[in-house]
């Protein structure tokens, strides 16, 4: 079908949004509207004597301005956490309010202390200015090892120490025991640098009350309005949640920040009801370098066994990661349940645990962000990988080749209990290869003009699909109009093209009959998910595979009575029911408009991943005049199992690479050690990657199809991020190794490479 599954079908999406007729949370108004603006902590850790808001409710245009005090009067809950573990010992993880303007103490730059509510968005600020915080400074700490120091400051009283988790997978002893026996150990020291997400759009909310009905509604940009809705509300008002609506319009990027609910959100549909007017608050760019859960950040030392064979033997790993100042709603999420059961990678290594700990810190909460723990998980395998391989004397390749999981051993159950179904890595690896001319490597290194030139190797595999259901409804109207509702919500992926493509294929009818409808908690879905560890095809397509059979099944049914026949007596092809071996037929919008138009419902439900990976091959130049890195080639082969749209599909790739090598090469968040203040908010001082960073990259697939999905699909939305930071680092050591460096943290700035080399040179 010229419009079906697998074909390079342009973005139906991208007219309205190159021509300004996208319509995101900031376009949409009501009447009678409020504007918001949150006062904020001006220290990242301190004892908050009192509020004094006076002046700001005095000032003109000025209608309301709570604090901690108003919302506890109102009984006003905390946000969620929904990820909670027991301690290592069994103990229970502690779990202190994460409360919606600070009360008592602040704990991070930015906290949310009150809520100012005037007639312009001006006036709101000008009074937010206005409101006197007394504060008396506590002494700060912003890293994990820090904060866990026997002398660290204490930010909750009931996390003793800081410790917000320990948490252990595998048995520790055990790794142990087969390290030692090992002949050869690799050891690493590495650290995974904390991310500003930086999305297009920063966040925001509109709250509406309708108080005849008690009915609440939230317009937001979120990755799944049901995922919002379920998240907060009840906790938060301790009202059932069918109380509250939300809508979520087009939306400029999420990246996992998205997906969690936010004091804003909350606090806009407080004051809606207190004052019987919708209340609207934008956050600027800088509000979001200080209050957007940031990603990553944590320290970790491994150890890789080998045996005298240079097969794997064990593989222990010892991290510190950040929770931030408050535990946010999948905080211990990432460095927990999603990287470490992902620590082997795609080798065979009969032994592995990882030890965790997470701290709290006086910086902003730590969330999910685009791949959530893989990435982390994946970086330190192929840092470990490169170096064994390096130290051994073998290539990279040679090293990788002889210890992964071969396809005949698929299902394969790792160490870490995680079941892969399929994959074939060496084939996809020396396919790779062969896309980058890996052998014609040399012959370019030799030709360089003083410049230092490296190539690296990874190989990533991830889990995706987190389990759950996901729903879909397809209609077709009397009109012949089709319209398909679905949970998961784009933020910029691609989503309506290809659940447009999904049900013009499944249907047979012309994609321009097809409207997308998704993020609002009031569409006819049985169930929803949201968009969050690349699921919304994994799932969502496999609900609207369901929705689409169920309609078909009607349609089939009416088309049989319309045309006299038995209904086995019929086929469908290209949107038309026949009788075969006759000219008798009726198209399947025919028979929408002579029953009153069909519909048809599926609910989706899958609890086993889908694991995609990849060998991505990256290729650079680093003058060591300056320390600059030029990345001059970048080749990618994943498997995903199989191919709905490649050109959705490569744009989703290139994307997770830009913002791989982002992290990898310039982005760094820095706060100060003794204040806590944010030394890297704004984009003059945070180097998220340019155009100019990045070559153009060469992407394809050698799929094997999923085993575990009707669809046969294997996610792809995170695939990028994950693969990219581990070969971009292991190029520029590739590039340094004639130097004697074997190892640089993220971000490889000029600055650092410059300093390295200075100091490989003495």
């Amino acid at each position: 079908m010229k419009f079906g599954l697998g074909q390079p079908f342009r973005r139906v999406e991208d007219l309205r949004f190159i021509t300004g007729t996208g319509r995101f949370t900031d376009d949409i108004h009501y009447e009678g509207e409020l504007f918001a603006a949150v006062v904020r902590a001006p220290v990242a850790h301190g004892v908050l004597n009192g509020v004094d808001v006076s002046a700001a409710r005095e000032m003109e245009e000025v209608l309301a301005v709570y604090t901690a005090d108003d919302l506890a009067a109102d009984g006003i809950g905390a946000l969620p956490v929904i990820i909670v573990l027991d301690h290592v010992s069994g103990e229970k993880m502690p779990l202190p309010a994460h409360t919606l303007l600070a009360a008592g103490k602040v704990r991070y730059l930015g906290e949310p202390v009150a809520f100012v509510v005037a007639t312009s968005a001006r006036a709101a600020q000008d009074a937010a200015e206005a409101v006197m915080l007394d504060i008396d400074d506590l002494p700060t700490v912003v890293e994990p090892a820090s904060a866990l120091a026997p002398d660290a400051p204490e930010l909750f009283e009931e996390a003793p120490g800081n410790l917000a988790l320990h948490w252990r997978l595998g048995e520790i002893d055990a790794a142990d025991a087969a390290l030692k026996a090992s002949a050869r150990v690799v050891e690493v020291e590495l650290i995974n640098n904390r991310i500003v997400v930086s999305s297009m759009e920063p966040r925001n909310a509109i709250g509406l009350y309708e108080a005849e009905a008690g009915q609440f509604t939230l317009v937001t940009g979120s990755q799944g309005s049901h995922m919002i809705r379920d998240f907060m509300f009840e906790g938060v008002f301790g009202l059932p949640a069918d109380r509250l609506r939300v809508i979520t319009p087009d939306v400029g990027g999420g990246f996992g920040m998205k997906a969690i609910p936010y004091p804003e959100q909350a606090l806009v549909l407080y004051a809606a009801r207190k004052l019987g007017r919708p209340v609207r608050w934008q956050s600027s760019r800088a509000e979001a370098f200080l209050s957007d859960t940031q990603g990553r950040d944590n320290a970790s030392k491994a150890w890789l066994g080998l045996d005298a064979e240079n097969r794997f033997t064990a593989l222990k790993v010892e991290t510190l990661a950040s929770a931030g100042g408050a535990l946010s709603a999948f905080g211990v999420y990432c460095p927990t349940l999603s990287g470490p059961p992902m620590a082997p990678g795609v080798y065979k290594i009969p032994v592995v645990a990882t030890d965790v700990r997470i701290a709290y810190t006086n910086n902003a909460p730590i969330d999910a962000y685009r791949g959530a723990g893989r990435p982390e998980a994946a970086y330190l395998i192929e840092r470990l990988v490169d170096k064994a391989a390096r130290e051994i004397g073998i290539g990279p390749d040679a090293l990788r080749a002889l210890n992964m999981i071969p396809p005949e051993e698929m299902p394969h159950r790792t160490a870490t209990g995680v079941t892969y179904d399929s994959g074939d890595f060496v084939r996809v690896m020396h396919r790779a290869m062969e896309e980058a001319d890996w052998a014609g490597f040399p012959a370019r290194r030799a030709a360089s003009d003083g410049t230092l030139r490296g190539i690296g190797l990874a190989y990533y595999i991830e889990r995706t699909g987190v389990p759950g259901k996901e729903g879909a409804r397809v209609e077709i109207a009397a009109d012949g109009a089709v319209t398909v509702h679905v949970g998961t919500q784009s933020t910029g992926q691609g989503h309506e093209t290809t659940y447009v493509q999904m049900t013009a294929e499944a249907l047979g009818l012309d994609p321009a009959r097809i409207t997308v409808k998704t993020g609002d908690t009031a569409h006819p879905i049985p169930s929803a998910g949201g968009t969050v560890a690349s699921r919304s095809m994994v799932h969502g397509g496999g609900a609207l595979k369901l929705a689409a059979g169920a309609l078909l099944a009607k349609a089939s049914q009416a088309a049989a009575k319309l045309l006299e026949v038995d209904e086995r007596e019929l086929d469908f092809d290209e949107g038309l029911f026949r009788v075969p071996g006759t000219n008798r037929h009726v198209g399947i919008v025919d028979v929408a408009a002579k029953v009153g138009g069909l519909e048809g419902v599926g609910d989706f439900e899958q609890m086993i991943g889908t694991f995609p990976n990849g060998a991505h091959i990256c290729e650079v130049a680093v003058d060591p005049e300056t320390g600059l890195i030029a990345v001059e080639r970048y080749t990618v082969v994943d498997d995903f199992g199989r191919t709905l749209n490649p050109l959705v599909l490569s744009g989703q790739v290139h994307g997770g690479i830009a913002q791989g090598i982002g992290q990898a090469m310039t982005e760094r968040t820095v706060y100060d050690p003794e204040t806590g203040q944010m030394l890297s908010g704004s984009f003059m001082d945070y180097g998220l990657p340019r155009a100019d960073d990045l070559p153009f990259f060469s992407v394809t697939t050698q799929n094997t199809p999923c085993t575990t999905n009707p669809l046969g699909i294997k996610g792809a939305g995170e695939a990028g991020a994950i693969g990219a930071p581990p070969a971009f680092v292991n190029a520029v050591v590739d590039a340094l190794s004639d130097l004697g460096i074997t190892h640089l943290d993220m971000p490889l700035t000029p600055s650092r490479v410059w300093e390295a080399v200075q100091a490989a040179r003495g």
